[in-house]
């Protein structure tokens, strides 16, 4: 709000006298920092209108009458225009553009970059954040898997996108997964224009850690034809961690219906699908080790068809996204 001279420290003063404490107090009171209370006494800043008006009722006093709102966006603009106009004045130009050679500022800054920019450190790249590197693990093996499903690595980051509504209590699972293994907390962003959300690490060493010790790549899946990692493939159950991570993220439980002389069958399968035929090789396999019977799809598919091999698989595999336990279930 904005106060005429001498106003708003009467205004004060007199709350103060009305509730008989110190500044200290009163800010407590109306939850402010005391310096900043004390610099609204000395008139040195305009105090907010919503700690006006809580002091007004607290006091029972009343807001001076010539005291006004400033309308804080109004207010930046008549600013700005004011500045404008003086340096217009000052450099006798039409417009502030006027003043700007962007072929200097280039030169400058191409100059500044060959004496001094190149030489310095990266406050990204060079300074890393720490993280917990966490033994092989089958928990790890899932991240793994989840990674590799529905998860994409960059130079700095490593982001996992799922379905905001579907995958929602699983995307809870990956965030509470992430900080276990890593002890960080990771960032969550909606999708916009989408029913997705991103969960996402950004850490140059996490990023390192990733390519040169658990074996995954940067960049694309499918042109990179990604597999899972030999250690992971090398214990069993590490191999059945991982491949639960991945049909958790790209896989899929449904009903597949036909009709037999008039007669409506139904079964629920299971699928994995992926265009990186390593990857899908590699889920095809585990899935016949433990004795079962999957079946390679024409469309980047692996698929489990009979009820018995469905119970297999949660009974021995099982899910950490409840999306697929409830349609197993249903």
């Amino acid at each position: 709000m904005s106060f005429t001279a001498g106003e708003q420290r009467a205004f004060l003063s007199l709350a103060r006298d009305r509730l008989g404490k110190n500044w200290g107090e009163i800010a407590n009171m109306i939850s402010v920092n005391p310096r900043t209370l004390r610099d609204w006494v000395r008139e040195k800043y305009n105090m907010s209108q919503p700690v006006a008006y809580r002091i007004s009722r607290l006091c029972k006093i009343k807001i001076p009458p010539t005291a006004c709102t400033i309308v804080w966006h109004e207010h930046l603009r008549q600013a700005g225009c004011v500045g404008q106009a003086k340096l217009q004045k000052k450099y006798a130009v039409k417009s502030i553009r006027e003043l700007v050679d962007e072929n200097h500022r280039q030169e400058q800054w191409r100059e500044w970059w060959k004496k001094t920019g190149q030489y310095q450190k990266n406050l990204i790249t060079n300074n890393p954040k720490s993280f917990k590197k966490p033994l092989f693990s089958a928990k790890l093996a899932e991240f793994i898997g989840i990674v590799l499903g529905d998860g994409g690595i960059s130079k700095y980051q490593i982001t996992i996108t799922h379905h905001s509504v579907d995958d929602h209590l699983h995307g809870k699972y990956i965030q509470g997964l992430i900080e276990d293994l890593f002890l960080l907390k990771p960032g969550v962003r909606k999708v916009r224009g989408a029913q997705a959300v991103n969960i996402y690490i950004s850490r140059v060493d996490l990023v390192r850690y990733f390519t040169n010790t658990l074996g995954l790549k940067v960049g694309n899946k499918v042109n990179n034809q990604v597999d899972i990692p030999d250690w992971i493939k090398d214990r069993l159950a590490y191999y059945k961690a991982c491949v639960r991570g991945l049909i958790d993220t790209d896989g899929s439980v449904f009903i597949h219906r036909y009709r037999v002389n008039g007669k409506v069958y139904s079964y629920k399968k299971l699928e994995f699908c992926s265009h990186s035929e390593p990857l899908r090789r590699s889920v095809y396999s585990l899935l016949k080790e433990i004795g079962l019977h999957p079946r390679l799809t024409r469309r980047f598919g692996v698929r489990l068809d009979s009820k018995q091999d469905m119970q297999e698989y949660f009974h021995v595999i099982g899910t950490h996204n409840p999306k697929h336990l409830k349609r197993y279930l249903q």
